[in-house]
């Protein structure tokens, strides 16, 4: 067994790794003879790994320094890894209402498709590091603030993987801002607050959650070692079967009855376009082709419109068939909803905002004119 803390290192040197191996894939093409590799720095690949690479002349390059930054890019609990940079409350807000807002509610209180990210939590709990509705059955749910004990863990989700449709572009200070904001929703920061990366560690002392996480699970002896904590006990006691076992190989597979196909639409077409995970089809009939008359639907995943909008279902917003119902009559549907797509709106569909969308106008009529014709498959 590892500490969280050899595992986590462990983590940075492989993420080294895979970016010094996918650098050399990427640049094979490029290569006409054998090629010496770099000699990696003390963060890029192990003198090991460096050898095992040569076997295979002419394929590449090892990774440079940058390169492995851009990919090495985790926040550990004690702050390594965290980049230099502040924001302050106030432009926290800015960033919230323009890029979180949408699905995370104005105030964090979030809305039927995610759960609320603040409430819950009181002074008290800022005080003792433990929050007490936490055993309270009665409480009607539990925010992220309620449940993550780590500032690192809130810093680091946030700058790997918001905005949902966009992940990974907020700057620095943008994380840092809108963490601050999220913290002050939350009674932990003052209005005034600016959250940097010299301060952080102060702030963890003020996680309303900090002292809920537990360590006696078994499952990280040597943080539970020492001799004030008790001996940790396994969450889970199981003995292995080793008798009547089945012959041969065993192949483990999934599938989707007939009776469960299409129960909230295709889930292909929900999932955003960024990420390994995609989506199943599941759809009644078999996964259909884009042809000509499927262009828009095409654009409308391109530009990640499907994050938001299934074309059955409603996800965020409303499903394009609810769209294309509501403004079958309107004469003008296809200019207005190419309007509304470029330049976002509230109100009409409920208190969710729609924020404006950044693509080109001829990709917007397009999708409009898809939308105004029935928005068919």
């Amino acid at each position: 067994m590892f500490s969280w803390r050899e595992l986590a290192d462990g983590a940075r040197v492989g993420a080294g790794l895979a970016a010094a191996l996918l650098a050399s894939s990427l640049a094979c093409a490029h290569t006409t003879g054998p090629v010496a590799l770099a000699t990696p720095t003390a963060t890029a690949t192990p003198q090991s790994a460096l050898a095992a690479a040569t076997k295979y002349p002419g394929i590449g390059r090892a990774a440079t320094p940058k390169e492995v930054a851009a990919w090495d890019i985790d926040v550990r609990p004690d702050f390594k890894g965290l980049p230099a940079g502040s924001g302050s409350v106030a432009q926290g807000m800015d960033v919230w209402e323009s890029k979180c807002a949408s699905c995370h509610g104005i105030f964090g209180e979030s809305n039927e498709v995610f759960s609320p990210i603040v409430g819950g939590t009181t002074k008290n709990d800022v005080m003792t590091g433990r929050v007490a509705r936490l055993t309270d059955p009665g409480f009607p749910g539990r925010t992220t603030l309620m449940k993550v004990p780590t500032l690192s863990t809130l810093w680091d989700y946030i700058n790997r993987a918001m905005p949902w449709t966009q992940p990974k572009s907020l700057s620095a200070n943008e994380v840092y801002a809108v963490t601050a904001f999220m913290l002050h929703l939350g009674g932990v920061l003052p209005e005034q607050f600016t959250l940097s990366d010299r301060n952080v560690a102060d702030v963890q002392k003020l996680m309303p959650n900090r002292n809920g996480m537990t360590v006696q699970h078994a499952l990280w002896p040597g943080v539970a070692s020492a001799k004030s904590l008790p001996k940790p006990r396994p969450d889970v006691l199981a003995s292995a079967c080793m008798s009547n076992c089945v012959p041969g190989e065993v192949k483990l597979a999934s599938f989707l009855p007939d009776f469960a196909r299409d129960a909230h639409g295709n889930l292909a077409e929900q999932n955003r376009a960024v990420g390994a995970q995609h989506g199943a089809d599941t759809s009644k009939g078999a996964p259909q082709k884009a042809d000509g008359s499927t262009a828009a639907l095409a654009l409308a995943q391109k530009h990640t419109c499907l994050a938001c909008h299934g074309v059955e279902s409603k996800i965020v917003g409303p499903s394009f068939r609810e769209v294309a119902k509501k403004y079958a009559a309107r004469s003008d549907a296809a200019d207005y909803l190419a309007g509304k797509i470029l330049s976002g709106g509230s109100g009409v569909w409920g208190a969710i905002p729609m924020p404006a969308q950044a693509l080109a106008g001829p990709d917007a009529r397009a999708i409009a004119k898809w939308l105004a014709d029935g928005a068919r498959k």
